[in-house]
């Protein structure tokens, strides 16, 4: 199976996405500006105590106050409590973590009244990012998540995966991370840590540690609150720590800010890949070239097509995901009805298990499989769904078949599901249902031109349409755009995007940044 990594870095926004076999199976996308990311550490201040909830809202700066519940300020809140007094009372001296004293527990059963006060200052981490009218959800025991470990200030045990079944190399791991990490620390061992060199835990390690000693830091020499002290790597480089594996065949990247970032990060993990890590320079927009807009366009939506004429029906309630199997125009096999049905649910398996992983859809999913009379069929169906899920890194739980023919799975959510608009809004008459002739509208491209070069002085820049509309513009010995060039210069460059709606269009200068030609008269009203 090969495996690559697409990474679309415009202006306002990054899109990440991952292919198995050329087939889209992971998409993220955010604002460059987003924030309140999970793994965000913040100093924030308890604005509010709930006691029937044994709970607390926290303002961290976000437009709803972040939740925190008694049992997540952790067993070792009192040792982060007198700890963080003791830095705040010396802003020019930091008094070192390995000095401070361990605090006695928190009882399980407490009570958060009995522990916070309103306006009391709190260290917190992200663990939700907000979801529907919820604000993040906030843990007090902190951690700094790495390739091949976990650093957990104030623990002081050294754990290893589950998934690392042999005894020796558990013990190997064990033995060499608790004689490395510093007093007051404790370290979760990951899975991919396995059979690594000391010099390769120790580097990571250090890396760790210097998050740790800059957030506190940080915490010591500024009094706003509440504040960001720690911000999770950029979603790029987040993204591949969870995710790299050595059987990468390329990472390719279009913004090479981001991919410095990303290439120092493979070459200080694993610096016999860093070769895969590329920089796209082509001219078409970097996921129309790989696939993925066309992927994107037909993965998300109501309704997803697969096999032979069979479809999916998704739909989002605030309390679930509900999907309906449909063997729509698919034809009868020979064998009957229920071999029929075991094939399209085996398909709508393979399938459900691709887009809960790239909606990233959490919380309880109820599936209403085609029904099917023999056990053996629905045991195989089962079977097939918890082997698709095996890829999914979030942790799932799947129930067999009810008697009604309906799958219960449960998935965990960290952050709102990913939901892609793919019906296009008309950018021309906005929703007026009136546009200007189609026939002018070449002409309407030429006047911006026009402008563009002998108004504004900018000579060298690209002009992004639909394909359509750019096999119109290219077509002929004598080209429209030939004449362009003729006119305005070699500059003038026009570039098919499928993103573009038909009539729509962005111009973009040298430096790849978007240039606004919109008019408001442009409308016909």
């Amino acid at each position: 199976m090969t495996s690559e990594v697409i990474i679309d870095a415009r202006p306002k926004e990054i899109s990440i996405a991952l292919l198995e076999d050329k087939c889209l199976v992971e998409y993220q996308n955010e604002p460059r500006e987003a924030s309140y990311a999970v793994g965000n550490i913040y100093v924030g201040k308890v604005r509010k105590l709930m006691p029937g909830l044994n709970a607390c809202f926290v303002d961290v700066g976000s437009e709803k106050d972040a939740f925190l519940h008694y049992l997540d300020l952790g067993l070792q809140f009192s040792s982060y409590e007198k700890y963080l007094k003791q830095v705040a009372s010396d802003r020019k001296k930091l008094y070192p973590i390995q000095k401070a004293t361990i605090q006695p527990t928190l009882p399980k059963e407490g009570s958060i009244q009995n522990i916070l006060k309103v306006g009391q200052e709190i260290m917190v981490q992200v663990v939700k990012e907000p979801i529907n009218t919820k604000g993040p959800r906030l843990t007090c025991e902190l951690s700094f998540a790495g390739r091949y470990m976990v650093l957990i200030p104030f623990g002081d045990k050294v754990s290893v995966s589950s998934k690392i079944k042999r005894g020796e190399e558990r013990s190997r791991l064990k033995q060499l991370v608790q004689s490395m990490k510093p007093k007051n620390f404790g370290v979760i061992v990951r899975t991919v840590a396995e059979g690594k060199k000391a010099a390769e835990l120790d580097q990571e390690l250090k890396v760790l540690l210097k998050r740790w000693e800059d957030a506190i830091t940080k915490v010591q020499k500024t009094t706003e609150r509440p504040q960001l002290v720690f911000e999770e790597q950029t979603r790029a480089v987040a993204l591949l720590r969870d995710l790299f594996n050595p059987t990468y065949d390329g990472i390719h990247v279009n913004d090479p800010e981001i991919y410095n970032q990303i290439h120092d990060y493979v070459s200080l993990i694993a610096p016999e890949k860093a070769s895969i890590v590329k920089l796209y320079k082509g001219n078409v927009p970097i996921f129309d070239n790989f696939d993925v807009t066309k992927q994107i366009k037909s993965g998300f939506g109501r309704t997803v097509n697969y096999k032979r004429g069979a479809y999916l029906i998704i739909e989002h309630t605030e309390a679930m995901h509900v999907v309906d199997v449909n063997s729509g125009t698919r034809i009868k096999k020979e064998n009957g009805q229920e071999a029929n049905a075991l094939e399209t649910n085996l398909g709508a398996a393979d399938e459900l298990a691709r887009q809960l992983r790239l909606r990233d859809m959490g919380g309880i999913i109820v599936v209403d499989f085609i029904d099917m009379n023999l056990a053996e069929d629905r045991q195989l169906l089962y079977e097939r769904m918890c082997e698709n899920m095996k890829k999914d890194r979030a942790r799932h739980n799947i129930l067999p078949l009810s008697k009604f023919g309906l799958m219960q799975i449960t998935r965990q959510r960290v952050r709102p599901a990913m939901d892609v608009a793919v019906e296009e809004s008309c950018p021309t008459c906005h929703g007026t249902g009136k546009i200007k002739s189609s026939i002018l509208f070449t002409d309407q491209l030429e006047s911006k031109i026009d402008r563009l070069v002998n108004k504004i002085g900018i000579k060298r820049f690209t002009l992004h349409v639909h394909p359509y509309v750019a096999a119109f513009i290219n077509q002929g010995v004598f080209s429209l755009k030939r004449r362009w060039q003729l006119k305005y210069g070699l500059g003038v460059r026009i570039i098919p995007n499928q993103k573009m709606a038909f009539l729509q269009y962005e111009f973009y200068d040298a430096n790849r940044q978007f240039i606004d030609m919109q008019e408001e008269n442009e409308v016909s009203k």
